[in-house]
């Protein structure tokens, strides 16, 4: 065997073992290679780098270096053989027993393996390239190939476990490399993903699973995610029911089939060195190649297409499917990698869907399927099939659709946390019954669906609410397209339903009650709004925030062009990102209760009961005055374009815009989490956009030990930092504030509204509206201060020993005084940042708005 620049002279193992400390230093610090030789075999003690799946000690056998002296013999004996044995400093490896020589038995003419595939040791050369010559060429008979292809396919390999994109892909082919294309948040790991699941866990087989992106936690979570229907987003919180605990433990009864390699270092050559020695090994999956290029990450960049060949050589010499995930569906960038395969996901027309392409390198497309995105659960479910009948039908039912389809998965797969136990809260009779309809979608008994419906609905139909979390809101959702929509339908089983069912206010949302109040699910913007407010007007707030804007010294750029929109950062900015809570004390019940408002306009309001446990007291409301503009006094914004900045290793005070992050760990349960509702929706990664008012409300958390550490940047849009660019129409406004309040009537609405439609044109929702402005990044940024401000000062009165029964949007907070005061982290006024405060007792309606 040629002996590598850095491999030592051989030494035999009696030298080696009295050596043993220093021959691990020098192979840990310098990278060091030595040959060892007993009798007739002959061993190498490796750095890790040359071995990189000795890093996972519950991979190969382990040895602290004392014990590891003692048996050192046998140890050289058993690496010789082609059994790795890893040798640790206390836990940690440090170093790593090969085999020097390549075994004849590792080479197989069904895999036509080189030596690069056969050892560890003299598999790979020191610098990782297989040793192409070392094998005769095999000729095959038309023979081989007809029984390749008759035992190939979705029967004897890999598939998603999603029967429509199984059918379109004829399942994973071995020694095939399968791309899975899709931009960030489309879903491209959970497929991936889904292909592990279903091979490990179903067909019981090995899967290697190597994770540039998602560290091994990430990857455990959305397994319980997709398996149990638990939301990912609380399981990343470590907040797991007593279903999910039991899932869990099953999962880990099967874990030995699923192998994880993660790291930011992984390698194509890595997992090139790794594969052969999983025996039995079925299936791999790379997750994920990075578009964007990152020194940080090897499967990234400019890097990608020479990683690709390295996988699609794995994939022929091992004779196993390779499943590798990209984050871009750029065809320039999908024709460098050169897939055999590749699935391209893209959002379809109905945004409850995605449509899958599957194309061949020598065919172009062969198929495409259709998925729906599942993303609180961390997976797909198929959406392949089509509904049985039509509810217009001259045979349909009369209900407003169909008992197949999608409706009919989506119904099974909301009511799976109820009909498990893992959730409580609905009458038994429609968890009977809801049972029933699980068992008749998964067996395709269409028949049974439709004997099944009526007493379903009417089971429904007793229930008054559905529970008031996100697993109610989605059964309460999934139960809708069911309902009759007109009282035509006197004989249906179920027409009280459309009255009785409905969700309670979506966390976040509460669609119904602001329909009833202050908005109608727009921005509540008209055409003419964005003209300048007439001469002598009480509150010019639209001309004062353009001149605001125009004097800034940095040029701003009020207006993103509209034929730039659809890419760069835009797309990723949601109203999600404002962080606003929706939060109750989980002691304390919540109801929402009809109520007459004195207009005579019915409404539904809150009612809160506290327990015992929180003594006597009476719930103190807080209304802070002013969120919104006091927000614009100092809030971080970049007045110019956003440029990609990618990852970065730390927050930068000297810039502002969007941030991907991971969801920090939030353990209290006397204060939402400081990220409010922007945790409840995380991309199939876990991960959220976030804007500059949160990043920096986090580095203060973690300065102050409240998190355990500040959240690793993951991707980034940014430009120079400016706080003061909104600082004139912010002084203007509390000045026209501190003389109108005192007025009140029509002067004071009027500045109340034009205030409203100056701050809301920052971001028009709809296109058709015009306006001065279109910069998304500055509403939800201002929206996010004033979030951010919200929770502090709660957090602050917490702190001093405060009870908070409720947060919500960024005015609204209920604390339990025993003492009929309020806490003294806020200032009694009616100026920007103090607040108004209300006393009422336990149980009595919680006031809104104008009530």
């Amino acid at each position: 065997m040629s002996q590598s620049p850095q491999e030592e002279g051989a030494i035999n193992a009696t030298t080696a073992r009295n050596n043993l400390y220093a021959l691990v230093k020098l192979a840990e610090e310098e990278g060091r290679t030595t040959v060892i030789t007993k009798h007739r075999v002959r061993a190498l003690l490796a750095p890790l780098d040359r071995f990189p799946a000795a890093r996972k000690t519950d991979a190969f056998p382990a040895h602290v270096l004392s014990a590891a002296q003692k048996d050192f013999g046998d140890l050289v004996t058993l690496a010789a053989q082609g059994q790795p044995q890893v040798l640790m400093r206390n836990s940690t490896p440090v170093a790593v027993l090969l085999p020097a020589d390549p075994s004849p038995d590792a080479l197989s003419s069904d895999t036509a393996a080189g030596t690069g595939a056969a050892t560890a040791g003299g598999a790979v050369n020191s610098q990782g390239h297989q040793n192409r010559g070392s094998v005769p060429r095999r000729l095959a008979t038309l023979g081989d190939a007809i029984g390749s292809v008759l035992t190939d396919g979705p029967v004897g390999g890999p598939t998603f476990g999603l029967p429509g994109l199984d059918a379109a892909t004829g399942g994973l082919q071995r020694g095939r490399l399968t791309l899975v294309a899709a931009r960030p948040s489309v879903g491209g790991s959970l497929l991936g993903l889904a292909a592990a699941r279903r091979t490990a866990l179903v067909d019981r087989l090995k899967v290697l699973y190597a994770a540039s992106g998602p560290n091994r936690d990430d990857i455990f979570r959305r397994i319980i995610a997709a398996e149990a229907g638990g939301e990912y987003a609380r399981l990343k919180q470590g907040r797991l029911t007593e279903h999910e605990q039991h899932v869990a433990r099953q999962v880990v009864q099967a874990g030995d089939l699923l192998m994880i390699d993660d790291g930011s270092d992984l390698t194509a050559e890595d997992i090139r060195e790794t594969a052969p020695h999983m025996e039995g090994l079925a299936l791999v999956v790379v997750d994920r190649l990075q578009a964007v290029n990152s020194a940080r990450l090897p499967l990234s960049g400019d890097r990608l297409p020479d990683a690709s060949q390295v996988l699609a050589t794995l994939a022929r010499t091992l004779h196993v499917p390779v499943l590798a995930i990209v984050d871009s569906d750029d065809p320039a960038l999908l024709g460098l990698l050169d897939a055999d395969v590749t699935l391209t996901l893209t959002p379809a027309e109905d945004p409850a869907k995605v449509q899958v392409v599957v194309a061949e390198r020598d065919f172009g497309t062969i198929g495409s399927a259709y998925l729906q995105p599942d993303l609180v659960h961390a997976r797909f479910l198929d959406a392949g099939a089509a509904p049985i009948e039509r509810a217009d039908s001259p045979a349909g039912s009369g209900r407003s659709a169909a008992v197949g389809g999608t409706a009919a998965m989506e119904l099974a797969e909301a009511a799976l946390p109820y009909t498990s136990g893992g959730h409580q809260g609905i009458p038994a009779a429609l968890t009977h019954e809801l049972a029933a309809w699980r068992t008749a979608v998964a067996t395709g008994d269409q028949e049974a669906l439709k004997e099944i419906l009526p007493s379903l609905l009417q089971a429904a139909a007793t229930v008054a609410e559905m529970p008031d979390t996100h697993e109610g809101h989605r059964l309460a959702c999934a139960l809708r397209p069911y309902t009759p929509e007109s009282a035509d339908t006197t004989a249906d089983a179920g027409q009280s339903a459309a009255a009785a069912v409905h969700a309670p206010s979506d966390n976040g949302q509460a669609q119904a009650d602001v329909a009833e109040d202050e908005e109608d699910g727009e921005d509540g913007l008209v055409p003419g709004d964005e003209e300048d407010e007439p001469q002598g007007h009480v509150f010019p707030a639209l001309k004062i925030l353009k001149d605001a804007v125009g004097r800034s010294k940095m040029h701003p750029i009020p207006v993103i062009r509209a034929a730039d929109r659809d890419s760069g950062p835009w797309p990723l900015i949601s109203e999600h990102m404002d962080g606003e809570p929706r939060w109750v004390h989980p002691d304390v019940t919540a109801t929402r209760v009809p109520y007459i408002r004195a207009n005579g306009k019915r409404v539904r309001r809150d009612q809160l009961d506290v327990p015992d446990s929180f003594g006597e007291g009476v719930l103190c409301l807080i209304d802070r005055n002013g969120s919104f503009p006091s927000a614009c006094s100092a809030v971080p914004l970049a007045p110019n374009k956003l440029l990609h900045t990618g990852p970065l290793d730390a927050y930068d005070k000297a810039g502002a815009g969007i941030y991907l992050i991971d969801i920090p760990e939030w353990t209290r349960t006397d204060m939402p989490h400081p990220l409010g509702r922007i945790v409840d929706r995380p991309d199939e990664d876990g991960r959220v956009w976030v804007t500059t008012p949160h990043i920096k409300q986090l580095v203060r958390l973690a300065r102050d030990n409240h998190i355990g550490a500040m959240p690793t940047i993951y991707d980034s849009w940014t430009g120079k930092a400016n706080e003061s660019l909104f600082k004139p129409f912010y002084e203007a406004t509390r000045k026209a504030r501190t003389e109108l309040v005192q007025t009140g009537g029509d002067p004071y609405k009027a500045y109340k509204t034009r205030l409203s439609i100056a701050l809301r044109l920052l971001w028009p929702k709809r296109p058709s509206q015009r306006s001065p402005f279109w910069r998304p990044d500055w509403r939800m940024s201002m929206v996010a201060e004033a979030s951010v401000r919200h929770w502090t000062v709660a957090f602050k009165a917490v702190q001093e020993g405060h009870t908070l029964v409720a947060l919500r949007n960024v005015d609204a907070a209920v604390f339990w005084t025993p003492d009929g005061t309020a806490p003294a982290t806020y200032r009694i006024g009616t100026g920007f940042g103090e607040v108004k405060a209300k006393f009422v007792q336990a149980g009595e309606i919680i006031p809104e708005g104008d009530d």
